[in-house]
């Protein structure tokens, strides 16, 4: 039986752990154009008190073939409800701009390469942005579907890496409902 959302954000670090090294490929083509709403796993209570629960990724494919994605804020209600996205000036509010790469070459703290990798680095965000240096490795949690997705976030800081405790998982959402501009031309 095909794990769920609802499945995943039971499950602690250790089996987080678990289904990322025994996670499966993902299509990139399953993602283009969508949006995922995504839950974050895993953080420390005070850390997870002080950011968001839920959050929106979305993945577009630009004109030039490359996929790309970023960050929507979300309002914070139970899982259970809608999620829907935070507007400004009546667009959503985004951060975290990334470009979805192969994981060959990259060097990670953990063995998580059997699917795609979201690297923050080549997204356009500002410089001083400290999300430039977070790097997403996800999976698809089922065999055969890229409708549920789970992630870990390390950062990269040139010389070495550094884990996370921090999870997410991502479930197939809405069809791409805007296109959001990297804050800077990469």
């Amino acid at each position: 039986m095909p794990l769920t959302l609802e499945d995943v954000v039971q499950l602690d670090g250790d089996a987080l752990d678990r289904l990322m090294r025994e996670g499966h490929p993902i299509d990139e083509g399953a993602l283009e154009e969508r949006e995922f709403d995504g839950v974050s796993l895993n953080l420390p209570t005070l850390i997870e008190k002080l950011t968001w629960t839920k959050f929106c990724k979305v993945f577009h494919r630009e004109h030039g073939g490359q996929l790309r994605g970023w960050n929507c804020k979300v309002e914070q209600s139970p899982l259970d409800q809608p999620w829907v996205l935070t507007q400004k000036d009546g667009r959503p509010v985004t951060y975290g701009h990334y470009r979805v790469v192969s994981p060959e070459g990259y060097r990670m703290p953990r063995p998580y390469g059997r699917g795609l990798l979201l690297d923050y680095g080549k997204g356009g965000n500002p410089r001083t942005d400290p999300s430039a240096r977070v790097r997403d490795p996800i999976v698809a949690v089922n065999p055969g579907s890229s409708a549920l997705l789970l992630g870990w976030s390390y950062l990269d800081l040139g010389l070495t890496t550094f884990s996370t405790p921090s999870f997410f998982v991502l479930r197939r959402g809405a069809e791409l409902s805007h296109v959001a501009a990297p804050p800077r031309v990469v």
